[in-house]
């Protein structure tokens, strides 16, 4: 079983290498349920082309949602994306907040801030920011976002409670966040679950669907809300090369699912008297 250093050192090699990448590269030639794809981490993504600010020299096809989509992001907002890789969903962001707002992106690896801060330079936004950090950990000061999205990131992060406590910290009283991830009904084999490129595409480290809801509910955040769920097929091209065909077939009439799923949720709203807690 690896630490939790060296599941944050596998995922900051693999996401570098994929930051590094020429995009025709790394694009997906993914066919569909169970057809042909490449890689894990990028047979989830989603099409950006309807959403204002979409930059597709952003776009690396590593998320599993359009969580800034779902993330009622108001003019003026302050948007924190966590992972925010090329700067994708950053940029979708930034057109929902206007001039007047802010957007800052927070990732862990430094090949993809590098990448990100081009692409921001190259569309002239400087209200865009990005900040090299690790989410268990936000480089941010408390009660600052409005908003925080983030895009199959949350999932990789070993402390996955920690990491929710630091999103309700930076997010203001009565903000929200708006999260798209990969969770779990069911074990997988563990063959995919020891795989470190079932890590980096967020499948070995997905969690129950139910205990990834408590997490958010034991941090503090009401409302929480299902925006969107689907569920999520590995083709057999990538299966083959973790389990043998009788192992695939067992798998596959199983009642384990992956899940892709998008969560909503609120910080309350601060009491007006912080020593009885009444608001």
């Amino acid at each position: 079983m690896n630490t939790n250093e060296e599941i944050k050192e596998m995922v900051k090699q693999k996401y570098s290498e994929i930051a590094l990448q020429d995009k025709d590269t790394n694009a997906s030639s993914c066919c569909g349920a169970g057809g042909c794809s490449t890689e894990v981490y990028n047979i989830m993504s989603e099409d950006y082309d309807e959403l204002s600010g979409y930059n597709p020299d952003a776009d690396l096809g590593l998320g599993c949602g359009l969580p800034t989509n779902f993330a009622k992001i108001k003019e003026g907002d302050t948007v924190v994306d966590l992972g925010s890789g090329a700067g994708n969903d950053c940029f979708v962001a930034r057109a929902e907040t206007g001039v007047t707002g802010k957007v800052i992106g927070i990732d862990f690896t430094e090949a993809m801030i590098e990448k990100a801060r081009m692409n921001a330079e190259k569309l002239g936004f400087n209200n865009v920011e990005f900040r090299q950090g690790d989410i268990e950990k936000i480089p941010m000061t408390s009660n600052v976002a409005d908003v925080v999205v983030s895009n199959c990131v949350m999932n990789l992060v070993p402390d996955k409670p920690k990491t929710f406590g630091e999103v309700y910290r930076i997010l203001k009283p009565g903000g929200h966040f708006s999260i798209s991830d990969i969770v779990l009904v069911g074990e997988l084999p563990d063959k995919i679950k020891n795989a470190a490129e079932m890590y980096a595409g967020c499948v070995a480290s997905a969690i129950q669907k139910e205990d990834y809801l408590k997490i958010i509910k034991d941090a503090g955040f009401g409302n929480l809300m299902l925006q969107k769920e689907k569920a999520i097929i590995i083709p057999d091209d990538i299966l083959k090369n973790y389990l043998n065909e009788d192992e695939i077939e067992r798998y596959k009439n199983s009642e384990s699912r992956i899940y892709s799923i998008t969560v909503y949720a609120e910080k309350g709203e601060a009491c007006c008297d912080p020593k009885t807690g009444c608001c």
